[in-house]
Protein backbone atom coordinates (compact mmCIF):
# COMPACT_ATOMS: atom_id res chain seq x y z
CA UNK A 1 0.00 0.00 0.00
CA UNK A 2 3.20 2.99 1.00
CA UNK A 3 4.80 1.39 -2.21
CA UNK A 4 1.51 2.56 -4.24
CA UNK A 5 2.01 5.99 -2.90
CA UNK A 6 5.62 7.17 -3.34
CA UNK A 7 4.84 9.02 -5.76
CA UNK A 8 1.79 11.20 -3.55
CA UNK A 9 4.57 11.29 -0.69
CA UNK A 10 6.62 12.83 -3.04
CA UNK A 11 4.27 15.74 -5.11
CA UNK A 12 3.45 16.65 -1.14
CA UNK A 13 7.00 16.82 -0.16
CA UNK A 14 7.66 19.06 -3.56
CA UNK A 15 4.48 21.38 -2.49
CA UNK A 16 5.62 21.96 1.23
CA UNK A 17 9.14 22.63 0.35
CA UNK A 18 7.77 24.91 -2.67
CA UNK A 19 5.78 26.69 0.24
CA UNK A 20 7.41 27.01 3.22
CA UNK A 21 6.86 28.52 6.33
CA UNK A 22 9.07 29.73 9.70
CA UNK A 23 8.06 28.59 13.18
CA UNK A 24 4.52 30.41 14.63
CA UNK A 25 3.82 31.09 11.38
CA UNK A 26 2.87 28.47 9.37
CA UNK A 27 -0.88 29.18 8.79
CA UNK A 28 -1.08 28.10 5.23
CA UNK A 29 0.64 24.70 5.81
CA UNK A 30 -1.47 23.83 8.82
CA UNK A 31 -4.30 24.31 6.71
CA UNK A 32 -2.77 22.01 3.99
CA UNK A 33 -2.55 19.52 6.63
CA UNK A 34 -5.58 19.42 7.99
CA UNK A 35 -7.46 19.56 4.84
CA UNK A 36 -6.04 16.16 3.97
CA UNK A 37 -8.01 14.41 6.99
CA UNK A 38 -11.67 16.64 5.49
CA UNK A 39 -14.11 13.21 4.76
CA UNK A 40 -11.51 10.86 6.61
CA UNK A 41 -12.87 9.10 9.72
CA UNK A 42 -10.92 10.56 12.31
CA UNK A 43 -11.18 13.23 14.56
CA UNK A 44 -8.76 16.63 14.04
CA UNK A 45 -8.22 18.77 16.66
CA UNK A 46 -6.20 22.14 15.25
CA UNK A 47 -4.33 24.98 17.07
CA UNK A 48 -3.09 22.62 19.58
CA UNK A 49 -0.07 24.15 22.04
CA UNK A 50 1.12 27.54 21.26
CA UNK A 51 0.44 27.18 17.71
CA UNK A 52 -0.70 25.73 14.91
CA UNK A 53 -0.69 22.06 16.14
CA UNK A 54 -2.58 19.42 14.81
CA UNK A 55 -3.78 16.02 16.63
CA UNK A 56 -5.07 13.66 14.26
CA UNK A 57 -6.99 10.13 16.21
CA UNK A 58 -7.55 7.40 14.84
CA UNK A 59 -9.62 4.92 16.89
CA UNK A 60 -8.96 1.61 15.72
CA UNK A 61 -11.12 -1.38 15.59
CA UNK A 62 -11.10 -2.70 19.57
CA UNK A 63 -9.94 -0.59 22.66
CA UNK A 64 -6.16 -0.94 23.67
CA UNK A 65 -2.74 1.32 23.97
CA UNK A 66 -2.49 4.65 22.78
CA UNK A 67 0.46 5.15 20.23
CA UNK A 68 2.12 8.69 19.49
CA UNK A 69 3.54 9.49 16.03
CA UNK A 70 5.41 12.69 15.28
CA UNK A 71 6.25 14.71 12.28
CA UNK A 72 6.87 18.61 12.47
CA UNK A 73 6.40 20.50 9.47
CA UNK A 74 7.85 24.33 10.10
CA UNK A 75 10.97 25.55 7.72
CA UNK A 76 14.10 27.86 8.85
CA UNK A 77 14.79 31.52 7.72
CA UNK A 78 17.65 30.60 5.13
CA UNK A 79 17.09 31.49 1.59
CA UNK A 80 17.52 28.12 -0.53
CA UNK A 81 20.63 27.94 -2.89
CA UNK A 82 19.22 24.66 -4.77
CA UNK A 83 18.84 23.96 -8.21
CA UNK A 84 15.37 21.80 -8.21
CA UNK A 85 12.10 22.80 -10.17
CA UNK A 86 9.98 22.90 -6.67
CA UNK A 87 12.71 25.48 -5.13
CA UNK A 88 10.90 27.72 -2.39
CA UNK A 89 8.76 30.62 -3.66
CA UNK A 90 9.38 32.30 -0.37
CA UNK A 91 12.06 34.62 -0.12
CA UNK A 92 14.70 34.06 2.61
CA UNK A 93 12.42 30.89 4.33
CA UNK A 94 13.48 27.19 3.59
CA UNK A 95 12.62 23.95 4.27
CA UNK A 96 16.26 23.35 4.91
CA UNK A 97 15.90 20.37 7.35
CA UNK A 98 13.53 18.08 6.48
CA UNK A 99 10.51 18.63 7.28
CA UNK A 100 8.77 19.15 4.79
CA UNK A 101 9.92 15.11 3.83
CA UNK A 102 8.57 14.17 7.36
CA UNK A 103 5.24 15.40 6.92
CA UNK A 104 4.49 13.77 3.65
CA UNK A 105 5.84 10.57 4.72
CA UNK A 106 3.54 11.04 7.95
CA UNK A 107 0.44 11.87 6.09
CA UNK A 108 0.11 8.77 3.25
CA UNK A 109 1.12 6.51 6.01
CA UNK A 110 -1.67 8.37 8.41
CA UNK A 111 -4.02 7.67 5.51
CA UNK A 112 -3.47 4.00 5.09
CA UNK A 113 -3.79 3.91 8.86
CA UNK A 114 -7.17 4.98 8.66
CA UNK A 115 -7.76 2.74 5.89
CA UNK A 116 -6.75 -0.31 8.17
CA UNK A 117 -8.27 1.22 11.41
CA UNK A 118 -10.36 -1.81 12.28
CA UNK A 119 -7.73 -4.32 12.75
CA UNK A 120 -6.28 -1.59 15.08
CA UNK A 121 -6.32 -2.77 18.59
CA UNK A 122 -6.12 0.54 20.12
CA UNK A 123 -5.54 4.29 19.30
CA UNK A 124 -2.80 6.05 17.01
CA UNK A 125 -2.68 9.84 17.33
CA UNK A 126 -0.77 11.80 14.33
CA UNK A 127 1.10 14.62 15.86
CA UNK A 128 1.56 17.04 12.97
CA UNK A 129 3.82 19.53 15.46
CA UNK A 130 4.47 23.65 14.46
CA UNK A 131 7.74 25.26 15.20
CA UNK A 132 10.09 22.72 16.51
CA UNK A 133 13.02 25.21 15.07
CA UNK A 134 12.00 27.98 16.96
CA UNK A 135 12.02 27.63 20.92
CA UNK A 136 10.09 27.33 23.17
CA UNK A 137 9.70 25.06 20.12
CA UNK A 138 6.01 23.41 19.60
CA UNK A 139 6.33 20.08 21.70
CA UNK A 140 6.26 21.18 24.93
CA UNK A 141 3.48 22.97 24.83
CA UNK A 142 1.08 20.31 22.60
CA UNK A 143 2.07 17.87 26.28
CA UNK A 144 0.89 20.59 28.31
CA UNK A 145 -2.28 20.65 26.02
CA UNK A 146 -3.40 17.13 28.03
CA UNK A 147 -5.08 16.02 24.66
CA UNK A 148 -1.59 13.55 24.44
CA UNK A 149 -1.63 12.30 28.33
CA UNK A 150 -3.41 8.89 27.32
CA UNK A 151 -0.11 8.11 25.10
CA UNK A 152 1.47 4.87 26.19
CA UNK A 153 4.16 4.92 23.97
CA UNK A 154 5.32 7.67 21.31
CA UNK A 155 7.69 7.41 17.94
CA UNK A 156 9.41 9.89 15.62
CA UNK A 157 12.10 10.18 12.74
CA UNK A 158 14.36 12.76 11.42
CA UNK A 159 15.40 12.53 7.84
CA UNK A 160 20.10 12.96 7.86
CA UNK A 161 21.79 13.34 4.75
CA UNK A 162 24.45 11.40 6.90
CA UNK A 163 23.62 7.88 5.27
CA UNK A 164 22.09 6.99 2.10
CA UNK A 165 18.22 6.18 1.62
CA UNK A 166 17.77 2.60 2.92
CA UNK A 167 19.60 3.47 6.37
CA UNK A 168 18.14 3.87 9.55
CA UNK A 169 19.74 4.61 12.76
CA UNK A 170 18.37 4.42 16.10
CA UNK A 171 20.70 4.89 19.90
CA UNK A 172 19.49 3.83 23.27
CA UNK A 173 19.28 6.08 25.90
CA UNK A 174 20.57 9.77 25.64
CA UNK A 175 21.18 10.41 21.79
CA UNK A 176 20.48 14.51 21.00
CA UNK A 177 21.66 16.93 23.31
CA UNK A 178 19.86 19.96 25.36
CA UNK A 179 19.71 23.27 24.31
CA UNK A 180 20.36 26.19 26.68
CA UNK A 181 20.22 29.98 25.84
CA UNK A 182 22.03 32.96 27.42
CA UNK A 183 22.31 36.38 27.22
CA UNK A 184 24.76 38.56 29.55
CA UNK A 185 24.48 42.30 29.91
CA UNK A 186 27.90 43.55 31.40
CA UNK A 187 27.32 47.10 32.87
CA UNK A 188 30.29 49.41 33.62
CA UNK A 189 31.25 53.18 33.09
CA UNK A 190 31.61 54.71 30.19
CA UNK A 191 34.31 57.32 29.53
CA UNK A 192 37.63 58.85 27.15
CA UNK A 193 39.72 56.03 26.21
CA UNK A 194 42.99 58.48 27.88
CA UNK A 195 41.64 57.76 31.62
CA UNK A 196 40.76 54.75 32.13
CA UNK A 197 41.30 54.81 35.53
CA UNK A 198 37.85 56.93 36.09
CA UNK A 199 35.95 54.58 33.75
CA UNK A 200 35.43 50.60 33.93
CA UNK A 201 35.78 48.88 31.28
CA UNK A 202 32.95 46.74 30.01
CA UNK A 203 34.69 45.12 27.60
CA UNK A 204 37.44 44.44 29.49
CA UNK A 205 35.22 42.67 32.23
CA UNK A 206 33.44 40.97 29.51
CA UNK A 207 36.45 39.48 27.29
CA UNK A 208 37.41 37.69 30.90
CA UNK A 209 34.08 36.20 30.69
CA UNK A 210 33.90 34.45 27.42
CA UNK A 211 37.52 33.35 28.22
CA UNK A 212 36.49 31.96 31.48
CA UNK A 213 33.02 30.58 30.66
CA UNK A 214 35.49 28.02 28.37
CA UNK A 215 37.55 26.64 31.56
CA UNK A 216 33.55 24.92 32.50
CA UNK A 217 34.09 22.52 29.84
CA UNK A 218 38.08 22.29 30.21
CA UNK A 219 38.39 22.44 33.82
CA UNK A 220 34.62 21.47 35.20
CA UNK A 221 33.22 18.96 33.06
CA UNK A 222 34.20 15.07 33.22
CA UNK A 223 36.52 14.57 30.27
CA UNK A 224 34.47 11.86 29.48
CA UNK A 225 31.13 13.81 29.53
CA UNK A 226 29.82 16.02 26.22
CA UNK A 227 29.26 19.97 26.85
CA UNK A 228 29.90 22.91 24.90
CA UNK A 229 29.62 26.74 25.51
CA UNK A 230 29.83 29.04 22.71
CA UNK A 231 29.93 32.90 22.77
CA UNK A 232 28.36 33.55 19.16
CA UNK A 233 27.63 37.18 19.60
CA UNK A 234 29.74 40.24 21.49
CA UNK A 235 28.16 43.35 20.71
CA UNK A 236 31.11 45.87 21.81
CA UNK A 237 30.66 48.31 18.82
CA UNK A 238 31.63 51.87 19.58
CA UNK A 239 33.56 54.90 19.36
CA UNK A 240 37.88 53.60 18.65
CA UNK A 241 38.42 56.34 21.44
CA UNK A 242 35.60 55.75 24.34
CA UNK A 243 35.45 52.86 26.93
CA UNK A 244 32.21 51.28 26.26
CA UNK A 245 30.49 51.17 29.70
CA UNK A 246 28.11 48.42 28.58
CA UNK A 247 28.36 45.44 26.50
CA UNK A 248 26.04 42.77 25.72
CA UNK A 249 27.25 38.75 24.51
CA UNK A 250 24.29 35.99 23.35
CA UNK A 251 25.44 32.45 23.80
CA UNK A 252 24.48 29.05 23.32
CA UNK A 253 25.07 25.72 25.73
CA UNK A 254 24.81 21.99 24.54
CA UNK A 255 24.89 19.08 26.98
CA UNK A 256 24.38 15.58 26.61
CA UNK A 257 22.87 14.85 29.93
CA UNK A 258 20.68 16.53 32.48
CA UNK A 259 23.59 16.30 34.97
CA UNK A 260 25.91 18.41 32.80
CA UNK A 261 23.41 20.43 32.10
CA UNK A 262 23.28 21.67 35.89
CA UNK A 263 26.86 21.52 36.06
CA UNK A 264 27.46 24.08 33.41
CA UNK A 265 23.99 26.25 34.84
CA UNK A 266 26.17 26.55 38.03
CA UNK A 267 29.73 27.33 36.52
CA UNK A 268 28.19 30.10 34.18
CA UNK A 269 25.90 32.08 36.74
CA UNK A 270 29.27 31.39 39.73
CA UNK A 271 31.22 33.48 36.57
CA UNK A 272 29.30 36.09 36.44
CA UNK A 273 28.96 36.71 39.81
CA UNK A 274 32.92 36.33 40.12
CA UNK A 275 33.00 39.10 36.62
CA UNK A 276 30.96 41.57 38.80
CA UNK A 277 33.01 41.38 41.92
CA UNK A 278 36.68 41.31 40.20
CA UNK A 279 35.67 44.24 38.18
CA UNK A 280 32.90 46.03 40.11
CA UNK A 281 30.47 45.83 37.39
CA UNK A 282 27.14 44.91 37.23
CA UNK A 283 26.15 41.60 35.20
CA UNK A 284 22.26 40.94 34.04
CA UNK A 285 22.55 37.15 33.06
CA UNK A 286 19.70 35.81 31.06
CA UNK A 287 19.84 32.00 31.25
CA UNK A 288 17.08 30.06 29.41
CA UNK A 289 17.09 26.32 28.54
CA UNK A 290 15.06 25.86 25.37
CA UNK A 291 15.22 21.87 24.94
CA UNK A 292 16.55 18.97 27.14
CA UNK A 293 18.54 16.07 26.28
CA UNK A 294 16.66 13.55 24.10
CA UNK A 295 16.83 10.38 25.67
CA UNK A 296 15.30 7.21 24.03
CA UNK A 297 13.55 4.47 26.78
CA UNK A 298 15.71 1.36 26.50
CA UNK A 299 13.13 -1.14 26.39
CA UNK A 300 11.28 0.94 23.55
CA UNK A 301 14.17 1.54 21.37
CA UNK A 302 15.33 -2.65 21.39
CA UNK A 303 11.78 -3.33 20.53
CA UNK A 304 12.12 -1.07 18.01
CA UNK A 305 15.80 -2.41 16.95
CA UNK A 306 13.85 -5.94 17.00
CA UNK A 307 11.28 -4.40 15.04
CA UNK A 308 13.45 -3.20 12.00
CA UNK A 309 15.73 -5.82 12.09
CA UNK A 310 13.25 -8.66 11.30
CA UNK A 311 12.34 -6.55 8.26
CA UNK A 312 12.87 -7.90 4.97
CA UNK A 313 12.63 -5.27 2.54
CA UNK A 314 15.03 -4.17 -0.04
CA UNK A 315 14.21 -0.52 0.66
CA UNK A 316 16.23 -1.29 4.09
CA UNK A 317 19.45 -1.69 3.71
CA UNK A 318 21.14 -1.21 7.00
CA UNK A 319 19.89 -0.75 10.55
CA UNK A 320 22.71 0.60 13.11
CA UNK A 321 23.60 2.02 16.37
CA UNK A 322 24.73 6.16 15.42
CA UNK A 323 26.78 8.15 17.68
CA UNK A 324 25.76 10.44 20.24
CA UNK A 325 24.46 13.95 18.36
CA UNK A 326 25.40 17.65 19.28
CA UNK A 327 21.93 19.55 17.59
CA UNK A 328 18.59 19.43 19.96
CA UNK A 329 15.73 18.01 19.40
CA UNK A 330 12.42 19.20 20.68
CA UNK A 331 10.74 15.25 20.66
CA UNK A 332 12.74 15.47 23.27
CA UNK A 333 9.59 16.96 25.58
CA UNK A 334 7.41 14.20 24.60
CA UNK A 335 10.19 11.23 25.75
CA UNK A 336 10.27 13.14 29.40
CA UNK A 337 6.60 12.08 29.65
CA UNK A 338 6.25 9.03 27.49
CA UNK A 339 8.28 6.19 26.78
CA UNK A 340 9.46 6.73 23.48
CA UNK A 341 12.35 6.15 20.01
CA UNK A 342 13.29 8.78 17.80
CA UNK A 343 15.22 7.62 15.33
CA UNK A 344 16.33 8.56 11.86
CA UNK A 345 16.53 7.95 7.84
CA UNK A 346 19.15 8.26 5.87
CA UNK A 347 18.72 10.51 2.76
CA UNK A 348 22.27 11.10 1.09
CA UNK A 349 21.33 12.48 -2.61
CA UNK A 350 22.28 9.89 -5.01
CA UNK A 351 25.38 10.67 -6.97
CA UNK A 352 26.94 13.25 -4.36
CA UNK A 353 30.47 12.06 -2.51
CA UNK A 354 29.47 14.91 0.86
CA UNK A 355 25.90 15.75 1.64
CA UNK A 356 25.05 19.13 2.81
CA UNK A 357 24.01 19.11 5.91
CA UNK A 358 20.47 19.76 7.47
CA UNK A 359 20.18 23.65 7.78
CA UNK A 360 22.54 24.64 5.04
CA UNK A 361 20.99 26.51 1.84
CA UNK A 362 21.93 24.07 -0.77
CA UNK A 363 20.39 20.64 1.92
CA UNK A 364 18.34 18.00 -0.39
CA UNK A 365 17.14 14.68 0.13
CA UNK A 366 16.56 11.60 -1.85
CA UNK A 367 13.12 11.09 -1.67
CA UNK A 368 13.22 7.05 -1.65
CA UNK A 369 13.71 7.93 2.52
CA UNK A 370 10.12 8.97 2.44
CA UNK A 371 9.14 5.16 1.52
CA UNK A 372 11.74 4.15 4.01
CA UNK A 373 10.32 6.38 6.81
CA UNK A 374 6.97 5.32 5.97
CA UNK A 375 7.69 1.53 5.63
CA UNK A 376 10.34 1.77 8.96
CA UNK A 377 7.56 3.78 11.14
CA UNK A 378 4.76 1.48 10.06
CA UNK A 379 6.72 -2.10 10.86
CA UNK A 380 7.27 -0.24 14.32
CA UNK A 381 3.01 0.00 14.67
CA UNK A 382 2.33 -2.86 13.74
CA UNK A 383 5.05 -4.79 15.80
CA UNK A 384 3.94 -2.90 19.00
CA UNK A 385 0.35 -3.84 18.12
CA UNK A 386 1.66 -7.27 17.29
CA UNK A 387 0.00 -6.62 13.72
CA UNK A 388 1.04 -9.23 10.87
Amino acid sequence: MLEERKDEMVQIRRHLHKNPELSFKEDKTAQYIADFYKGKDVEVQTNVGNGYGIIVTIKGGNSGKTVGLRADFDALPIHEETDVPFKSKNKGVMHACGHDGHTAYMLVLADCLIQLKDSIPGTIKIIHQNGEEMPPGGAKSMMESGLLDDLDTVYGIHLFPTHPAGYIGYRSGYAFAGRTYFKLVVQGVGGHGSSPHLSNDAIVAASHFVTAVQTVISRRLNPFDVGVITIGSFDGKGSFNVIKDSVELEGDVRYMTVEIQELIDKEVHRIAKGIEVEFGVKCELTYTADYPPLKNDPKVTAEVVASLESMNDPDIHEVSEYPMLSGSEDFAYYLEKVPGCFFVIGCKPKGVKEAYFNHHPKFDIDEDALLVAAKSVAQVVCSYYEIN
